[in-house]
């Protein structure tokens, strides 16, 4: 008897952890949506390809480095890049320093820094404080909205994905307007490229954050509506997305959220609609002194706060 319960109890521990083990794969899995990669070549003066040359890649808001050598093609690839600022120094014997500063990475993109290096001394340093960087790596029509335009641009009910209207061939669903009882069309319920707007697909840091239903319950087309405060930003793609994107024949929404850095930051907030703030609605056929203002009273507050635990190693966020 004291051996079967000794039996189960191991078989149970190692279905727990086969179980974790394919929890924790199948996030790594969907994580790879919202990373982005950083790639390039490193050529010398002549165009001759640079093997085995040291490339650093640095966070400008976490200080994480990420280091790698360039291959017998003079090719170097990062993965799973986070989001935000980053600076990139390659070094090679015989050449000088090349260091390209704040190089912007957004939402799952390919970003190219290539890099020419010229013969001279280790301790000389080439920067490249600007740089016109294009994505010639992808062939998707796509637009990022970033926190700036999230945070300022007006936003009734405070929806961000409102703000993808912005993008080409992007419109308000006309059927999410007219079967909704107020006239207002469900959150997030537009079309892109004319198709449905069941047919698009909304990413949260890589998860699936659609809201499956027969008749989409609860008037959203996603699972969790983020604050807008909460968004570092979002890309809307509208056509020639790769295959990592399934079930979609519309657009995709692929978000990600704020993360802590080095430095302490927050925000506090209260959005206030109310009568007094509204204006006099028009009665067809009846005097202007009999006009009343519609009745409204509307806070919408909430605060976020982010920083470091563990300076370079380890940060927090909150909304």
């Amino acid at each position: 008897m004291v051996k079967a319960n000794i039996h189960m109890k191991r078989s149970a521990t190692r279905v727990l952890f086969a179980f974790a083990g394919t929890f924790l794969f199948t996030l790594s899995l969907f994580g790879q949506f919202e990373t982005a990669e950083v790639l390039g070549t490193v050529h010398d003066p002549s165009q001759g390809v640079v093997a085995d040359a040291s490339v650093t890649l640095t966070s400008k808001d976490t200080g994480i480095e990420a280091k790698t050598r360039t291959d017998a093609a003079g090719d170097y690839d990062f993965f799973n890049v986070k989001i935000g600022r980053y600076s990139v120094t390659i070094e090679k014997a015989g050449f000088e320093k090349f260091a390209a500063n704040d190089i912007l990475v957004n939402v799952n993109v390919r970003q190219r820094v290539d890099a020419e290096l010229k013969v001279g001394a280790a301790s000389d340093t080439v920067t490249v404080t600007a740089q016109t960087l294009i994505d010639t790596d992808s062939s998707e029509h796509s637009q990022v909205i970033g926190t700036e335009a999230i945070v300022d641009l007006p936003l009734n009910g405070r929806h961000y994905a409102d703000l993808a209207l912005l993008s080409t061939n992007v419109h308000v669903s006309p059927m999410a307007i007219s079967f909704s009882p107020s006239g207002t069309p469900r959150e997030a319920a537009f079309n892109v490229n004319g198709m449905r707007s069941t047919y698009n697909d909304f990413l949260m840091d890589g998860l699936d954050n659609n809201s499956y239903g027969t008749s989409n319950q609860n008037y959203s087309s996603q699972v969790v509506q983020p604050s807008p405060d909460a968004l570092a930003e979002f890309k809307v793609i509208t056509s020639n997305f790769s295959a990592e994107y399934g079930r979609v024949g519309g657009g995709v929404i692929n978000a990600a959220l704020k993360a802590g850095t080095n430095q302490l930051h927050g925000t506090a907030y209260d959005f206030l609609r109310n009568t007094d703030l509204n204006a006099f609605g028009y009665i067809f056929g009846a005097r202007p002194a009999t006009f009343v203002k519609p009745t409204m009273h509307r806070n919408q507050f909430g605060a976020t706060i982010g920083g470091p635990l563990i300076k370079d190693k380890l940060f927090f966020f909150g909304d």
